[in-house]
């Protein structure tokens, strides 16, 4: 399954994207689940971010056309289309999440403040005195990267009638879903 990771990523316009994209986000949620398992917090909170953002990557495709509608200017179109869609940069998540939310996204800004608040996690570790991470300890961030991965799951599984669903996603959702006790 981790295969999937090292396959090139499709151009954003090929139909091919979103699955790919979709596919990542589980796969990643799969290894932060393994890492769990295997007591390696930072790693998990790591994936759990990278799948977090795979999804956002997904839903600023699907809504591309939508959240170009809403932005002012021709330039802010081609930054969605050619930077935040494929790369998702980290510094971004919260205003992209923002727009998704006026699209209909409802309350993703709050998940994706919980990835970003993984993501310093990763680097920094539990910090008592709450300087560097949110977390004061490792069971506060576990808590936290099984919430990320159930809202996750729950996201990717509302999107099956809007996107080409294969045998592959839905194993890998299942698989997902198991390990997370749902």
């Amino acid at each position: 399954m981790v295969e999937v990771l090292d396959r090139p990523l499709p151009r954003p316009a090929d139909a091919s994207y979103v699955e790919a994209r979709l596919l990542e986000a589980l796969v990643e949620a799969h290894l932060a689940l393994r890492f769990l398992r295997e007591g390696l917090v930072r790693n998990a909170a790591d994936k759990a971010f990278q799948a977090w953002k795979a999804l956002l990557a997904t839903l600023l495709r699907l809504e591309l056309e939508r959240l170009k509608a809403l932005v002012r200017t021709e330039e802010e179109r081609r930054w969605l289309e050619s930077k935040a869609m494929p790369r998702v940069p980290a510094a971004k998540m919260k205003s992209l999440s923002r727009l998704l939310e006026e699209v209909g996204h409802g309350g993703i800004s709050l998940w994706t403040d919980r990835a970003l608040d993984l993501h310093d996690y990763q680097h920094h570790g539990p910090d008592p005195s709450g300087e560097l991470s949110k977390y004061a300890a490792r069971e506060d961030a576990v808590a936290d990267i099984k919430s990320v991965l159930q809202e996750l799951a729950r996201r990717v599984e509302a999107l099956k009638s809007r996107v080409r669903w294969s045998d592959e996603l839905e194993r890998v959702l299942e698989e997902v879903k198991r390990a997370l006790g749902l």
